[in-house]
């Protein structure tokens, strides 16, 4: 009589308490399973580690999406923002002739920026935010392709390249970069005042004005959170081809959003993880270098990210529902 209730009491408590959300682990196995079985490749050492590179970038995004997604918001400028700020960091060490490391600062600084009109746009003007980074996305990727008048900007000094192409102890320099950032994000939403801040504001807005906390200036420094490690996925990406590439990041920001709901971000606020969102970012790999293993028509690959952040949301309701009981 009471086994049953006891067991469903114990996996929802493992559920509450897992930083990764358990259908998350099941269906990242489930997939490198089918792959393994559909492609006798895909267990190489070179493609497992051609699916961490290709991870990087899409991870470091997802991370800037998980936060604000936290607190209810939205930012579908990611992709446009890799582009933009690769662009930047590529013209000042190309065109204007600065030493190599500047490039690091000014593509995170290129993407902080546009999460400051993103955030000042959505607190202070109190425009919706899905409105403001639409508009975003088409200023950054326009504002790209006018720097470079539609053409990459080729032929990067060797110590930037080490950061996209570097191989430390036969590991790609994204990788690392990756997982830093992903333990350092997990660490501030996890254990400090400022992830507290950010999961109450999505779980309840007025009840965090209640208690003192300056919502639009949290939100404002969200947006320019995600904007700046959007530049940073962009520094990673143009140091990986070598090139400041105007198109570079298209339909990024739907892999990356897909990415943190399908690790266990709630779409509308108070709950995300970013070890979550790593595992998400691994499944969205996993995916895509399978497909690109069968074969697989990129169009058609388009189609299956959408169907999975179709999925991952009805997903998340599900558990949500269930949890709640």
């Amino acid at each position: 009589m009471t086994a049953e209730p006891a067991a469903s009491h114990f996996w929802r408590d493992l559920a509450l308490r897992s930083p990764v959300r358990l259908e998350s682990l099941g269906v990242l196995a489930l997939l490198v399973l089918a792959m393994a079985v559909l492609s006798p490749f895909f267990f190489s050492v070179s493609n497992i580690l051609n699916i961490l590179l290709a991870t990087a970038v899409i991870g470091v995004l997802a991370i800037g999406a998980t936060f604000v997604i936290c607190s209810a918001g939205l930012d579908l400028s990611l992709g446009s923002v890799v582009g933009f700020s690769g662009v930047v960091g590529a013209l000042a060490v190309d065109d204007i002739g600065l030493p190599w490391p500047v490039a690091v600062p000014a593509c995170l600084l290129a993407g902080a920026f546009c999460g400051l009109i993103n955030g000042l746009l959505v607190t202070r003007g109190k425009i919706p935010a899905f409105i403001v980074t639409l508009g975003m996305l088409g200023l950054a990727r326009g504002a790209a392709l006018v720097l470079t008048n539609g053409k990459p900007v080729y032929g990067l000094p060797e110590g930037l390249l080490f950061l996209g192409q570097g191989r430390p102890l036969g590991v790609p320099m994204p990788v690392f970069i990756f997982i830093g950032v992903a333990l350092a994000a997990h660490y501030v939403l996890a254990a400090t005042q400022f992830g507290r801040y950010t999961l109450v504001i999505g779980d309840n807005e007025a009840a965090a004005r209640a208690t003192g906390i300056d919502v639009e200036a949290h939100r404002l420094k969200l947006y320019m959170l995600s904007g700046g490690l959007a530049g940073l996925a962009g520094l990673i990406f143009m140091a990986r081809v070598n090139a400041g590439d105007p198109t570079a990041g298209l339909n990024y920001e739907l892999t990356a959003i897909t990415a943190a709901i399908i690790g266990g971000t709630n779409l509308f606020g108070g709950r995300g993880s970013v070890l979550g969102t790593f595992v998400g970012a691994l499944i969205m790999g996993v995916l895509q270098n399978g497909l690109n293993l069968l074969a697989v028509q990129s169009y058609y690959q388009q189609m299956a990210i959408g169907a999975v952040l179709i999925l991952a949301v009805w997903l998340d309701r599900v558990n949500s529902q269930r949890l709640m009981r």
